[in-house]
């Protein structure tokens, strides 16, 4: 068996409120679903959600510089997200800064899949 998933990540994610409706459910299933014969599917339909979500910093940076992001985040906040997001490059992020992105990728990181 895979080790689990810790309960505490998988439960930032689902109280992140950037996080996608995909997502939470997909991490509900996965809770309900420990220590039951379902574990393994549903730690693996978990893990395939956060793949598609997860957004690499690069694209967040990209996303807050467009016309889509403005929208968004409105025009300061897209060029306040923006400028965190390069400073957290700078820094060593690879990931989103999100909630949800952070604890996506918390969640693929004890899942061996980053």
């Amino acid at each position: 068996m895979t080790e689990r998933i810790s309960k505490e990540v998988v439960e930032k994610l689902m109280h992140a409120p950037s996080a996608c409706k995909e997502a939470v459910q997909a991490g509900e299933r996965y809770l309900e679903a420990v220590g039951t014969p379902e574990e393994e599917a549903a730690r693996k339909a978990l893990v395939e959600e956060l793949k598609e979500d997860v957004t690499d910093i690069d694209g967040l940076i990209a996303f807050a510089s467009s016309p889509a992001g403005e929208a968004v985040f409105g025009k300061e906040g897209a060029e306040a997200t923006r400028k965190a997001a390069e400073a957290a490059k700078a820094g060593g992020e690879h990931y989103c800064i999100c909630d949800a992105c952070q604890a996506g990728a918390e969640i693929l990181r004890e899942a061996g899949e980053v």
